[in-house]
């Protein structure tokens, strides 16, 4: 599996870096909601290009399994094809000078809109160059549990 995910990545690196990232981002909690929208839907759409530039060359994100990825295994994932319509919700920011977070929670559903899982979420921002990257991500799975 993680051969895959390098042969993906391999294959769609040059992509992830042909066109210029956008700059001149408000440096404020409204533009960390618009990219969190941005990201969800270029999972939705394998666009890898988008996602790298929202993720900075340092990233990394410890996943709900607790397992640590980097950017590359990132977008080399997000390069493979899935079905999961992502929603998010209950979104709050946080904005210090050059850094900020946001929190909320993911809602992946199938095609028929049923719930596959519920995600909250963490994502740690710097703004450099004239736009937000994100460093470092964390997510926690939810039970069904109400």
């Amino acid at each position: 599996m993680t051969f895959r995910y390098a042969l993906c990545f391999a294959l769609l690196c040059p992509l992830a870096v042909a066109a210029p990232c956008a700059t001149g981002q408000p440096q404020d909690g409204s533009a960390l909601i618009q990219i969190e929208k941005t990201w969800a839907r270029s999972l939705e759409q394998r666009d890898v290009a988008t996602l790298g530039c929202i993720l900075a060359d340092e990233f990394e994100d410890a996943g709900p399994d607790g397992m640590v990825t980097n950017r590359a295994t990132t977008l080399a994932k997000a390069a493979a094809p899935r079905s999961a319509h992502h929603e998010l919700s209950e979104l709050t920011t946080h904005v210090y000078g050059d850094a900020g977070y946001i929190r909320g929670l993911a809602t992946a559903a199938d095609p028929q809109g049923k719930v596959l899982a519920r995600v909250r979420f963490t994502d740690l921002y710097v703004y450099r160059d004239g736009r937000w990257q994100c460093v470092a991500g964390q997510e926690s799975l939810l039970s069904d549990r109400k």
